[in-house]
């Protein structure tokens, strides 16, 4: 044993090489495919690309939001006004009805302020403070993360997306058979170059040159193929003696037959080159004989990897991963816009419901007959515009 552990070591350091020769090889390989799928790429896009129309730029907020932004400053303004000034001593009659003016101006400014800066604090309470205070508290979605994490977790893994809604889309999105076509077509692509065609070639007898050229590496595949030879006629007794009568003719151990075989390789290779030719040309159409097993094949494995996929898992733990402030930004920034929607609308009905106290009975009467104008409003310019739909 001890006899046959340096001869094992050096075979195995001998087959270790030629691994290590395969590999570098096989990293050449892939910079030649890439090389020539850069090409057909440039291309191909050269021949379909179309000029591209920028998009039109959206506007950070919409014009209402921008109306509606100036209202508190008036607001503000109004209030500060009303000290100075406040209709004093004005009124008037409507239907005989009499109408006080003074004191309007502050009841409606502070009725609007009132209604703007309790959606303020209510939002902002959302969100802040991030950390716990002592006296302040801790806002509601940094407090409650992990839940707001696991609840979010929940409605995207049950309604959003799911293993079966993935495998569906697969399904009637007709996607592998797409993404076969276009794979046979790029292959293509490059198959048909001629350049691609010698750089291969070129690559297929340095490769052999490389393993079979050094006779340490072709001594430890001779061995390799020998073992396996007499492993396969061990059980054969005919098969075992016509290959010591096969060594006895030619006058040579088997493992050096064998060894004299693989340094001919290459020059057998590079006689049938055009072999390489034949098994590109023919390899699109053998794709596209077997495109129904290619798509089954590709289709079962998507399949089983996507029934190891944990949705829930998967969003709950990124987002958990998320620090508070990370979290309360991301969902401040998705409802940025519609969160200073609700604050300007505060002020708004803060006004009206100023409006209501200053005057009860007219004011609600003008806000009725004013709701139901705009509600029948809407109602017309939504036929309308579906109608133009049709």
């Amino acid at each position: 044993m001890s006899e046959q552990s340096p001869h094992l070591q050096n075979n195995n350091n001998v087959l270790n090489t030629a691994k290590e020769k395969t590999r570098k090889q096989a990293k050449t390989l892939w910079q030649i495919i890439k090389k020539y799928n850069r090409v057909s790429r440039q291309a191909q896009e050269r021949s379909t690309k179309e000029p591209m129309v920028p998009p039109q730029q959206q506007k950070p907020y919409s014009s209402t939001l921008k109306l509606l932004s100036v209202f508190p400053y008036l607001l503000v303004t109004s209030f500060f006004i009303s000290f100075f000034w406040d209709f004093d001593g004005l009124s008037f009659s409507l239907f005989d009805y009499p109408i006080q003016l003074e004191g309007l101006l502050k009841i409606i400014s502070v009725s609007g302020l009132i209604g703007f800066l309790t959606n303020w604090v209510a939002i902002t309470m959302l969100f802040k403070p991030v950390q716990k205070r002592p006296l302040l508290g801790h806002g509601l979605i940094p407090a409650q993360k992990n839940r707001i994490a696991y609840r979010l977790a929940k409605a995207v893994s049950e309604d959003l997306i799911n293993p079966e809604i993935i495998k569906e889309k697969i399904s009637t999105s007709d996607i592998i058979s797409k993404y076969r076509e276009d794979s046979t077509r790029y292959i293509r692509s490059i198959i048909d170059n001629p350049h691609f065609r010698e750089d291969l070639k070129q690559w297929v007898l340095t490769y052999l040159d490389e393993m079979v050229a050094n006779p340490e590496i072709r001594e430890a595949l001779a061995k390799r193929i020998l073992k396996q030879i007499e492993e396969a006629v061990q059980q054969k007794s005919l098969e075992r003696i016509a290959l010591r009568a096969y060594s006895y003719v030619k006058g040579q151990e088997m493992q050096h037959i064998i060894e004299e075989s693989l340094a001919e390789i290459p020059n057998s290779v590079e006689a049938g080159l055009d072999q390489i030719d034949r098994f590109l040309d023919d390899l699109p159409q053998q794709i596209e004989d077997n495109s129904e097993q290619i798509e089954s094949i590709v289709t079962t494995l998507l399949y089983k990897l996507v029934n190891q996929l944990d949705v829930h898992h998967l969003v709950e733990e990124n987002l958990q991963s998320y620090d508070e402030q990370h979290l309360s930004s991301m969902l401040r920034n998705a409802t940025n816009e519609q969160l200073h929607y609700i604050q300007y609308l505060g002020a708004v009905l803060g006004c009206i419901g100023g409006f209501i106290i200053w005057e009860p009975l007219p004011s609600l009467f003008l806000l009725g007959t004013l709701f139901l104008f705009l509600l029948g409003l809407d109602a017309l310019l939504l036929n309308y515009f579906s109608d133009l739909n049709i």
